[in-house]
């Protein structure tokens, strides 16, 4: 089975009312090439005539946004002239690309009203040759994402990109991003063959899960070596995972703000680009 080379508590960095744990980057973590950052929202209860999500418009470049609505909404705008409000359950894929313009906010309902909120949301990195490629967007509701059960219906996972035990995932992807959610009810087991050649994105959500032996805890990311393929996943207490594997680039990152490209001097541009308003306009209306 695959070893275990450490296990990341996510740290807590809370942005205005807004709880939020991050397992990466941390000090002890920069990336999981090519996944780049996580931040874990919630889980918490908003009261009626709330202020919502914080994220006000604001650019990106060079990477792709991955964002899971575990609880809650999320109203997205974009330059590019893309509008949706995603629940419970579905997920938003933007490739931000050469670049653009997007706010991520609570719906007017759920600001009246208040509810639960939980969301988490991945940065992907893109490739040198795709950092630059036209920005788009796609989100999906929970009834638009294919599951798959396993070990007689106590294991459900949400195939949300490339594919899972021959089930494919629902969002084409640019590169082969392979992301599912899963759910175990206490008891349930999965048995999982992973290429030798990807590295593993593996956030403990909830619950707590015994992989290849070790115990994740919620809140917590299991960074692996990359010398077996099979994983044995046993669930503890009911529980939900992130999973994820990809290919590394084996490419330079520089990361500043909203924008991640190979070297200091595209960083520069971005920014010069933005400025200039070349990432594109804002309606405010």
């Amino acid at each position: 089975m695959r070893t275990i080379k450490n296990i990341h508590k996510a740290e807590y960095r809370p942005i205005a009312d807004l709880v939020t744990y991050s397992p990466m980057p941390t000090r002890d973590l920069q990336m999981i090439d090519p996944f780049l950052f996580l931040n874990h929202h919630g889980p918490q209860t908003y009261g009626p005539n709330n202020n919502g999500l914080p994220f006000g418009p604001h650019p990106h470049r060079g990477m792709e946004t991955v964002t899971f609505i575990l609880d809650g909404d999320i109203s997205h705008k974009d330059s590019g002239g893309n509008e949706s409000v995603i629940y419970s359950g579905g997920v938003q894929w933007m490739t931000a690309g050469s670049g653009l313009m997007h706010a991520e906010i609570s719906s007017d309902d759920f600001k009246k009203f208040g509810g639960d909120l939980e969301i988490l949301q991945l940065w992907l990195n893109l490739p040198a040759r795709l950092k630059m490629t036209a920005p788009k967007y796609k989100g999906l509701q929970q009834d638009h994402i294919p599951t798959i059960t396993f070990d007689e219906g106590k294991v459900t996972a949400r195939v949300i990109s490339g594919e899972l035990s021959g089930t494919m995932g629902a969002f084409e992807t640019l590169t082969e991003i392979n992301l599912s959610t899963i759910n175990f009810k206490d008891t349930g087991k999965l048995e999982l063959k992973i290429p030798l050649d990807h590295n593993i994105f593996f956030y403990v959500i909830k619950g707590e899960l015994l992989v290849n032996g070790t115990s994740g805890k919620s809140l917590h990311l299991v960074e692996f070596e990359n010398n077996e393929e099979a994983l044995e996943i046993i669930a503890l207490a009911d529980s939900t995972l992130l999973l994820g594997h990809a290919k590394p680039f084996n490419e330079p990152v520089v990361a500043r703000g909203p924008f991640v490209m190979n070297t200091m001097e595209e960083i520069d541009q971005a920014y010069q680009d933005f400025q200039q308003g070349k990432l594109g306009k804002w309606d405010h209306n």
